[in-house]
């Protein structure tokens, strides 16, 4: 049985950084493509960051420059870093995982962004 966790979400004023984490554990044999999505409330999942297993990475625009999406394949592990937080960046966050050739989704982790 495979599961992903995440961690890492809390309270942050704006312009402070968070780093999320998602940790993959089970039978596994093979991750490939990994990502962080989000869901604001009243508003769609959208996808935030996306890392292949070949190394590539992509960004949604409203992100990019200030938070960076890492890997660490030994752990079976996914990282977003994020800083120069906007109250515009509060969602709860998912990480979603190609495992064994599924998706495995886990069960977010809450970021707000207030003062």
């Amino acid at each position: 049985q495979v599961q992903v966790v995440e961690s890492g979400g809390g309270l942050v004023q704006p312009g402070g950084s968070l780093r999320l984490s998602c940790a993959a554990s089970g039978s596994i044999w093979r991750i490939l493509d990994m990502g962080w999505y989000r869901q604001a409330p009243g508003k769609q999942r959208e996808l935030v960051a996306t890392s292949t297993s070949g190394g590539n990475t992509t960004y949604t625009d409203s992100v990019k420059g200030r938070i960076t999406i890492s890997r660490d394949n030994a752990k079976h592990t996914l990282y977003l870093q994020m800083n120069s937080l906007k109250p515009e960046d509060t969602a709860v966050y998912y990480c979603n995982a190609w495992i064994n050739w599924r998706h495995y989704w886990g069960q977010g982790t809450q970021v707000t962004v207030s003062s």
